[in-house]
This record gives C-alpha cells, sequence and structure tokens, in this order.
C-alpha cells in the first residue's frame, strides 16, 4: 500500500453529514455543456432523466471546469481527456500532466540529461533512433512541437541517424490536417540533412487502422504498424511521405489511413527497426501506447507473430503503465499521484464498486487511482468490466454497453454490499469521436437511461446520487467560425468535429439519502473536476485532507 508508513490515513468525520448512504458515482463520458443547437447531440436526444436533473440548478446541478489548467493541462486552449479528467476527478488534487511534463523536460533540457534518454543515446554510434508516435498538434496525445524539439535535441545529443514513423490523426484535430504536419516535419527533417544527419519519415499510417489500439481491444492495429515500422513492410509503398499521405487520403480519412512504408531508388525500405537501433514512443498520453510497448518491450509475446523482434534500446515518452513497469526506460518521468481519493476511502472502510466497459475501464479505475492497477484492498473493492464490442465501429451499435453498466451498477447498488459504486458510461465520447451525429444522438439517449437505471436503484435503497463527466464531446459535432456557426468545406459538405471540446460539464447531486441543506457552493466558481473527490468525501460522511481541492457543496441550515 502506497505511502502507508507516512501518510495518517484517517479521515475526519464531517461535523453535518451521516455516515452509511450508499452513493453513487456516474460519470458521462464526453457528456459537455453547450448552447442548444442542431449539433448539440445532447440536446437533440431525448434525455428526460438529465433533463430532469438541470431543474435542480443552481443548488443541487451546476457547471464545472474539465479542460486546462483545471486537470493539469499547460494552457486553457487545451482540451480536457478521459484520463486527466479521471486522474483529477479520483486525485482531488490537480498534478501536473503529460504534456505538462513533458513540456518543461523539453524546455530545461532536462529530457537529455535522464536516464531515459542516456539509455536510447547508446544507440546512437553505430543504430538508428526511430520516432513513433502521433502526427498532430491536438495536444491529446502528443503534440507536434514536442516532436520538433525532439529531433533537434536528439541530434544535438549525437543521433546521427533517424527515422520517423508517425500516425496520421482527424479525430483530435481536423481530418486532413494530416498532409500539413507532415510538411511540417519534411521541413524539418531537410533542415537535419542540411546539418549532416541521415533524417527521413520511414512509414505512416491512420491512428485507428494503425498502432494506436488500446485495452487490448484489436491486436491487429498494433500488428499492422509492427509489419511497417519494424519489418519493413506494407501494403502501400513510396518514395515521399507527402505523395503517400494525400494518395491514400483518397481512400481513407486521417484516421482510417492504411499503413504505408517508405522506399529507396530500389524499392527498400528506408528504416526498418534492426537489432542495436534505439526506439521512441513519443506520445505522452498512456492509452494508446501500452500495445506497441508490450510488443516492443517483451520477450515472451504471443499477441500477434512478430516474425523478428530486434535487439533494441526502446523509452516510451512517459511511463505508461506504472503498475506493469512499461515501458522499464522512459523520457519523463509521470506526474506521481498519491493518496487518492479511493486509498483514503478504502482505508476508512468505504466498500467500493467500479464497472465500465472495455474502453473505459481503465479510466473508472486505473486513472481514477492516479495511475495504480490493481486493488488498494481487495476485501473492500470489486472491478468489473464488461467486453467492449470488438471489430466494429462504435457508432453502428451506438447504445455500446450502457444498459449492461447501468444494470450491474443496479444490482451492485441494491445488494447493500458497497457503499460507492462508480461507473462511467462512455457512449458520448466514444460515440462522438466517429462524427455520426444520428448515431450520436442515439448514444446520448442510452447513456440516458442507464443513469435513470442507476437512480431508481438510489431511489429504492435511500441513497446519494453523483452524476458528472470527464470532459465534453457530444455537445458539440460540428467545426464553427468565430462567430459560432457552422463551418463547411468548399463542396458545402459540413465539417463534422469529432473531438474533445474545452466546454464545461455537469455535476448534479441528490438522492433520498442527501442530508437535507446540501446545497452547491457559490463561492467556489472556477470549480473543476479534482473538486469532485472532497465532495464525494462529504457525502460519504468524511472531511477531505487539507490539501485537498475544495468540496463544492454545503450544509445549509434550514
Amino acid at each position: 500500500m502506497a505511502n502507508s508508513g507516512q501518510v495518517s490515513w484517517k479521515l475526519e468525520d464531517h461535523p453535518k453529514l451521516p455516515k452509511g448512504k450508499t452513493i453513487a458515482v456516474v460519470v458521462l463520458d464526453g457528456w459537455g455543456e453547450n448552447k442548444p443547437d442542431d449539433y448539440n447531440c445532447i440536446h437533440v436526444a431525448q434525455t428526460p432523466t438529465m433533463d430532469s436533473l438541470k431543474q435542480g440548478a443552481p443548488e443541487k446541478w451546476r457547471l464545472i471546469r474539465a479542460h486546462g489548467t483545471a486537470v493539469g493541462l499547460p494552457t486553457e486552449e487545451d482540451m480536457g481527456n478521459s484520463e486527466v479528467g479521471h486522474n483529477a476527478l479520483g486525485a482531488g488534487r490537480i498534478f501536473a500532466q503529460g504534456a505538462k511534463l513533458v513540456d518543461l523536460a523539453l524546455a530545461s533540457g532536462k529530457i537529455y540529461e535522464g536516464e531515459g534518454f542516456k539509455y536510447i543515446s547508446e544507440s546512437f554510434e553505430k543504430g538508428t533512433l526511430h520516432l513513433i508516435g502521433l502526427l498532430s498538434d491536438g495536444g491529446v496525445h502528443s503534440r507536434l512541437d514536442q516532436l520538433q524539439l525532439l529531433l533537434k535535441g536528439s541530434s544535438e545529443h549525437g543521433a546521427k541517424r533517424i527515422r520517423v514513423h508517425f500516425l496520421t490523426d482527424g479525430r483530435d484535430v481536423s481530418d486532413g490536417s494530416s498532409v500539413g504536419f507532415v510538411e511540417t516535419i519534411e521541413n524539418d527533417l531537410a533542415n537535419l540533412r542540411e546539418k549532416g544527419v541521415d533524417a527521413r519519415i520511414a512509414s505512416g499510417g491512420g491512428r485507428m487502422y494503425v498502432t494506436m489500439d488500446r485495452y487490448e481491444n484489436d491486436w491487429d492495429v498494433v500488428k499492422r504498424g509492427w509489419d511497417a515500422q519494424v519489418l519493413g513492410e506494407a501494403p502501400h509503398k513510396f518514395t515521399n511521405a507527402v505523395e503517400a499521405v494525400k494518395k491514400l487520403r483518397e481512400i481513407a480519412n486521417d484516421q482510417y489511413l492504411p499503413p504505408f512504408v517508405i522506399v529507396d531508388e530500389h524499392n527498400k525500405a528506408v528504416g526498418p527497426i534492426v537489432d542495436g537501433d534505439a526506439v521512441v514512443t513519443f506520445n505522452f498520453r498512456a492509452d494508446r501506447m501500452v500495445m506497441l510497448a508490450k510488443a516492443l518491450e517483451y520477450q515472451d509475446f504471443d499477441k500477434f507473430d512478430r516474425v523478428r523482434f530486434p535487439k533494441i534500446r526502446y523509452a516510451g515518452m512517459l511511463q505508461y503503465d506504472g503498475e506493469l513497469k512499461l515501458p522499464s526506460h522512459y523520457l519523463v518521468s509521470p506526474p506521481e499521484i498519491d493518496r487518492t481519493s479511493d486509498e483514503y476511502l478504502v482505508y476508512n472502510g468505504i466498500c467500493t464498486f467500479a464497472c465500465s466497459e472495455t474502453v473505459k475501464f481503465g479510466h473508472v479505475t486505473f486513472f481514477w487511482n492516479g495511475n495504480r492497477s490493481g486493488y488498494f484492498n481487495p476485501e473492500l473493492e470489486k472491478y468489473v468490466e464488461i467486453p467492449s464490442d470488438i471489430g466494429i465501429s462504435f457508432n453502428l451499435q451506438p447504445k455500446m454497453k450502457a444498459l449492461e453498466i447501468g444494470e450491474r451498477a443496479r444490482d451492485a447498488i441494491l445488494s447493500h454490499k458497497f457503499d460507492q459504486v462508480r461507473v462511467n458510461i462512455a457512449n458520448g465520447d466514444m460515440v462522438g469521436h466517429t462524427g455520426d451525429i444520428q448515431a450520436t444522438i442515439v448514444a446520448c439517449k442510452a447513456a440516458d437511461e442507464a443513469v435513470k437505471m442507476i437512480l431508481d436503484a438510489i431511489e429504492q435503497v435511500g441513497g446519494i446520487y453523483v452524476v458528472t463527466a470527464d470532459h465534453g464531446n457530444a455537445e458539440d459535432m460540428v467545426k464553427r467560425d468565430k462567430c459560432g456557426q457552422p463551418l463547411y468545406d468548399k463542396n458545402g459538405q459540413l465539417q463534422i468535429l469529432t473531438s474533445h471540446t474545452c466546454h464545461p460539464v455537469p455535476i448534479a447531486i441528490g438522492g433520498p439519502g442527501l442530508a437535507p441543506g446540501v446545497r452547491f457552493r457559490n463561492d467556489v466558481p472556477d470549480g473543476g473536476l479534482a473538486n469532485v473527490a472532497a465532495t464525494i468525501m462529504n457525502l460519504h460522511g468524511f472531511v477531505a485532507p487539507n490539501d485537498y481541492e475544495p468540496t463544492l457543496i454545503q450544509v445549509v441550515d434550514n
């Protein structure tokens, strides 16, 4: 148990709020608040349960911040995401997150002094440095400027031969923006070549089709990347990366570009990964790098036939899984999130049930618990993963597993075995990412139905509910001009927005177990996701630790 020797885990009793109430914590993924229009799928959808909660404003329903500095990201232009959102929800404090940590390490030069960089640099004399990651300025998984700085810094610190294996985005940024990003990197590589560095693009592909799968949903995605990046084999071969992306965009959008390799005049791949090379996965966000990290690092690996397992020096931009110690080498140390709310509550006897489907199960467990796998106390915790549908786009089954999650949560509440029942309902985010407006409307309705199932169970047991979200997505599905009007392309087609947003998210409290006089405070106007942990602790009858972000609730004597 982390820090158990130094930390006083005993929480003070709340002076006005009782213990013993069953609390349901519902996180609606990708459920922001935005003005109503035809492209606000939450507004268009039939969501009577959430609509009824909204009627409780301002005492029982309010908005909180879920992006930018409120969740540890560098600027207010940085959209929130599920990982940092759940970190903040569970930790109760704001920690500098991946992107910010990398920014600091690059700006100070400390990244080149760390053990991780020293480890990979031992391959620079005779081997090639391979950089694999998402080519994007979306700031969710990676950032273009960080890759540019890493290219420059690596060459200045001894890398003589560099190969870039990029993945096109079109999910966190505009579809089609890939061409400009590739042109930018090609220009940087040309500048390096002028300085005597053998620097080239070696391979590419779309993020949803190549490499960046997560939660072991579809290993074929990783294999397609492995074949191109390591083996130098792909169904498409080009001599120029810009030409490759332009040509392949005729058959697929950025997210789903098929894998390709760059070849020389002899039709030979210019950058397969071989013995003696160094590899860096430059994404700072963990979830879509873990599977590739396993393939690059694990000797004992059976998820697909690697054909060749080169002896390389591999480092992640960050360590992607602290529990698995994966990868074992990394350039920037991850945020050390200690003393999470769940760890405190477990120490104080609170029995917890957590559930989601595969695509968000890690969020309601691992990320909630400060990037920590497993239980704090298996006797007081139960985690249930409902398998997501594999190999099908979520807009084709937009209800996903919302009702199954609702049913499992309902059963857990009615069992009277748990003090807290925590779920993530993924529909608004996962279907929102597909850009399918009609499917996202169906998805929001299904999520609302799941919330009703959970709230009905809370009603039966005299419990309390806390309903919130981790970031926006489904509430705005169209790109807009500076005046907020929808944008159209040159062919008159509506420009769909598939990314997260910077809108605030709701939080609602209620239920028959909520003590009289409990309402939202009006003196925490800039409250964010990190304030939710202290709020939940209060509802369990405890006072939060002093260094937690302040609670959102107060008890007003009637």
